[in-house]
């Protein structure tokens, strides 16, 4: 249903699973490895995986901090776009390397979800894509010091409003990661209500 014509394709993009992105993140361990399982079920159905390595002064190239996590493994060939905004289309490669694959159709997890996460699933939207969050498979840290809500409710929050999102012609909705399944036309569809 997106409105990019001649492109039928769907990927997977793993947001910012960095080691200085994900260390004090909530819920970490077991979001990984939703992370990881939904990497799985896409290589598996033979759909792209999309890696995307955010790029700070806290993150610099070829650290530690801006590697991604051990758990998770960068296959031969499976792109790896830089950024260095919120958005993952912002100033990057993403949109030639989805066009390259005849991607029309975004599944979305990582970190963090209040800043990388949402700014990308708004980009894609606008930018015409369909875009489904996993809705376990992405965190972010406790920023309550700074005016936030705890973790669990801007998870909790951005799991209800984007299950709900509308677009013309596009679709928006969450997916938990074991309901994942890259064969059904609108991964959304089963809308659930976090």
């Amino acid at each position: 249903m997106t409105t990019l014509s001649d492109r039928p394709n769907t990927a997977l993009l793993v947001v910012d699973v960095q080691n200085g992105v994900v260390a004090r993140a909530h819920d970490r361990d077991a979001v990984v490895a939703n992370v990881a399982a939904a990497v799985d079920k896409a290589r598996e159905a033979g759909v792209d995986v999309v890696w995307v390595q955010h790029n700070s002064a806290d993150l610099a190239a070829d650290t530690e901090p801006w590697r991604y996590v051990p758990e998770l493994t960068i296959g031969a060939g499976e792109p790896v776009v830089q950024k260095r905004y919120g958005d993952s289309f912002e100033d990057t490669s993403l949109e030639d390397v989805l066009a390259e694959h005849g991607v029309g159709r975004l599944v979305v997890a990582g970190a963090q979800t209040d800043e990388c996460i949402r700014s990308t699933l708004h980009g894609a939207i606008t930018r015409g894509y369909d875009a489904t969050l996993v809705s376990d498979a992405h965190t972010t840290e406790d920023l309550t010091a700074y005016g936030a809500p705890p973790p669990e409710q801007v998870i909790a929050h951005t799991n209800l409003y984007w299950t709900y999102h509308e677009a013309p012609g596009r679709t928006a909705g969450t997916v938990r990661t074991a309901d994942l399944d890259f064969a059904v036309a609108d991964l959304g569809a089963g809308r659930e209500d976090d």
